[in-house]
């Protein structure tokens, strides 16, 4: 997971004033920091204790701690109203764990309660995540491992730490349950011990868009599928009031039938009802709205699909359409450029495309557009409504006003 806030720079073209501070704090001119700016240096193979730093910082928009504080709070307190008043999606709950047991195997394997490490599989702005096989069931889990001493050093906001990203990530993942959005089966957090450990269902694969791609990337159906998924599955947050934040090709898992899962909700945020006006900037460079860039607030739902128009061009181009040298540059271009398409696209996919990467977020195309849209139906159809568990007992959210007024 990446950030659009790497570092802090006024435009000279166009542009309002830009976010400030932000995750992997890049002072390089490198491409690397706006593709992705996960620091994976000092994450070596090895048990849970390698260090997980890698810098990240992030600030409000415009600097003021209380509205970003308050905003926290908020999604704090819709997500346990929901969990509390059991308005969650899930049929099974997240098993809570409060006891930690690290071993080794007969065979020498680090393990952690019942799951036996394999190897690691990734990393995100907060931990890494490691392979592990259940000894009970046999199968395969993805564990996200963190230091609950580290998440507290650091500071992704005046008076927030990455604990409060990582708390809210599982607080999120408690509620939702979607086939489209990657399951969280357990949270392990032993009060007696520094680490906290996420336990998911593992997807085999995912594709990344490195800008290096065949040309063509995916292919027109490949590209069709997957997007028909990610559409899916971030149309459940919507309605549930959940802005992802990092939409990107690298967040999306394939599994072994061809079923892509949203992953890496680490910084997404909760709204009340269609109040989905956000400060704080999350998500990668390349895939940042230009409101995100130009603005001092904006809208969560449209800035997540803008970054579904990314994401679909990644797919089918193998490329990004806005990328520069710097940071600025690529802020620069995403807000004043214009969107260029080979003359030869399927018309249909050229018109998908450009309501996806409309400038202007309020003639941008909503996902609920993309689901019924020519190229998007193809011969499937359009996209179908998720009918979740907690509509079964959907109550009004009601929230303590008091609570924001400190």
């Amino acid at each position: 997971m990446g950030c659009c806030e790497c570092f802090g720079f006024l435009f000279t073209r166009k542009l309002k004033k830009a976010p400030t501070v932000g995750r992997g704090m890049c002072t390089s001119a490198s491409q690397e920091c706006l593709l992705d700016d996960e620091d994976d240096e000092d994450m070596e193979e090895g048990d849970e204790d390698d260090r997980f730093s890698n810098g990240d910082m992030t600030s409000t928009g415009n600097g003021e701690e209380s509205d970003f504080h308050t905003s926290s709070k908020k999604s704090e307190e819709i997500l346990m109203h929901r969990i509390d008043q059991g308005l969650i999606c899930r049929e099974f709950l997240v098993k809570e764990t409060s006891t930690l047991v690290r071993s080794e195997d007969e065979y020498g394997n680090k393990t952690v309660n019942e799951y036996v490490r394999e190897r690691k599989v990734g990393a995100g702005s907060y931990g890494k995540v490691v392979l592990y096989r259940s000894r009970i069931d046999g199968k395969h889990y993805a564990i996200k491992a963190f230091h609950k001493s580290h998440l507290l050093k650091l500071r992704v906001a005046p008076s927030e730490t990455a604990m409060t990203d990582v708390l809210r990530e599982v607080l999120i993942m408690k509620v939702l349950s979607h086939p489209n959005i990657v399951n969280l089966i357990e949270v392990i957090d032993d009060p007696s011990t520094d680490h906290f450990y996420m336990v998911l269902e593992y997807v085999e694969d995912k594709w990344v868009c490195d800008g290096a791609g065949p040309p063509g990337g995916l292919g027109e159906n490949t590209a069709r599928k997957y997007l028909r998924d990610v559409v899916a599955g971030l149309m459940y947050l919507h309605a549930h009031n959940i802005v992802h934040g990092d939409i990107k090709p690298d967040n999306l898992l394939v599994t072994g039938s061809g079923t892509v899962k949203i992953a890496d909700f680490s910084v997404s945020q909760v709204f009340e009802d269609d109040n989905d006006v956000l400060r704080r900037s999350p998500g990668t460079p390349v895939f940042t709205a230009p409101e995100c860039c130009s603005g001092i607030t904006y809208r969560g739902k449209a800035a997540d699909t803008w970054a579904v128009g990314v994401t679909l061009y990644c797919l089918v181009l193998g490329t990004y359409p806005f990328l520069g040298e710097t940071l600025q540059d690529t802020y620069d271009k995403i807000v004043n450029n214009s969107l260029l398409l080979p003359d030869e696209m399927n018309p249909l996919l050229k018109d998908l495309l450009e309501g996806l990467l409309c400038k202007d977020p309020l003639q941008r195309m909503t996902l609920d557009n993309v689901s019924e849209h020519a190229w998007v139906v193809g011969e499937e159809g359009p996209i179908p409504q998720y009918s979740c568990w907690c509509k079964r007992n959907w109550q009004p959210i009601v929230l303590n006003a008091e609570a924001y007024s400190d």
